[in-house]
């Protein structure tokens, strides 16, 4: 069998695709995925749409659309026409995995301007208009876990809608959000109709990590390449107590949904490691990992699906505990993490607006 149909099947984590973009939609390569390797949803962030857009024609022909209905369409309307359109391509592929999962999978992810990283209200407020345009109910919206972003997500779910936190990068991340996830469904009317994941991102601490390490040489680098998933199966470990214990069980008795833990960022940056190595250590039920297009092809080729993610505990506190040990401030590495992931997917979204502002400007010459 696909390992990719194995992880669902057998060890109960669903595989989302981490890219989107409208050749792939109309082409049916995400039907596709959907079928053959069971794919159950979809990330997509400015870097992914900036990439899309900017490269080819594949959205030509929809922009002198709109530019023809709107001509004095302002360049960031005109993205989030196409990413709509877009998204709820995306959702309708996956609306047969939302009804069969009732409700518990089949989600296509949208994010708010990054630029809003940083005002609560306007995050909620633009969250809402984005809800209410796709018009989906297997749609969520990103909201990073930033100081904002925290209280945004616990109104957004008392409001009932979808979300997914992202940008997480440590323990104290990953509590504030489903802390933040829960008081929302108590405020929620109909929690079980309201589903979230936590978004808790996992190549990029090993990233910064090793590379402390690799400036204290020695002894440290034995411990390359072991923070990441440590990290991660912590984190996972703290919401099986959070939410598979006393505190929950009220809001399961009304139907709530356990928030999920997403990994993130899970394709390998060094070439040393295995090409799914963020994939085969962080495998168990109630997971989801989203995958960039070349990891989930390298899964379906040669990954292993076991479940990895609760073992080795002790391990991964000792994996910790020695980096700590060595000087590592890992709290001011994972809140640098999150600081530059803002700042990144701020640059990638003006970057994509730049690209498609030259874009419009060229069709609109040619015309």
């Amino acid at each position: 069998m696909n390992p990719l149909v194995r992880l669902h099947e057998e060890e109960g984590q669903s595989v989302w695709l981490d890219f989107i973009e409208r050749r792939l939609l109309e082409e049916g390569g995400l039907a596709r995925l959907v079928k053959e390797d069971g794919v159950r949803g979809v990330t997509s962030n400015p870097s992914i749409f900036d990439k899309a857009i900017g490269a080819g024609t594949a959205y030509d022909s929809a922009i002198r659309a709109a530019l023809g209905d709107k001509p004095g369409l302002a360049t960031e309307a005109l993205y989030e026409e196409l990413a709509v359109e877009d998204i709820r391509s995306a959702a309708d592929v996956l609306r047969g995995v939302y009804d069969e999962s009732d409700g518990a999978d089949g989600f296509v992810s949208l994010e708010v301007s990054p630029h809003l990283a940083h005002d609560a209200d306007g995050t909620v407020e633009a969250a809402r208009r984005l809800w209410s345009w796709v018009d989906r109910p297997n749609l969520m919206i990103k909201v990073p876990a930033t100081a904002a972003g925290i209280p945004a997500i616990e109104t957004l779910i008392g409001l009932g809608i979808n979300v997914n936190a992202t940008l997480m990068f440590s323990m104290q991340d990953y509590e504030s959000v489903a802390v933040a996830y829960i008081k929302g469904l108590a405020r929620c009317p109909q929690p079980a109709r309201v589903a979230s994941v936590a978004s808790f991102f996992v190549s990029r601490v090993d990233t910064a990590v090793d590379r402390v390490l690799e400036g204290l040489g020695g002894p440290a680098l034995a411990l390359r390449g072991t923070a990441a998933t440590a990290n991660s199966k912590l984190v996972y470990r703290r919401f099986t107590k959070l939410f598979h214990g006393d505190a929950f069980a009220p809001l399961a008795a009304r139907g709530a949904r356990v928030q999920r833990p997403l990994w993130a960022s899970t394709s390998t940056k060094n070439p040393a490691y295995s090409d799914v190595k963020y994939v085969e250590e962080l495998i168990g039920p109630e997971t989801v990992n989203t995958m960039p297009l070349a990891t989930l092809e390298a899964f379906r080729d040669h990954g292993r699906p076991q479940r990895t993610v609760d073992g080795d505990l002790v391990d991964a506190e000792r994996s910790l505990a020695q980096v700590e040990a060595l000087g590592v401030d890992f709290d001011a590495v994972t809140a640098k993490l999150q600081d530059d992931g803002v700042l990144a997917f701020s640059d990638s979204y003006d970057a994509l607006l730049a690209g498609l502002e030259k874009k419009r400007r060229r069709l609109v010459e040619v015309s």
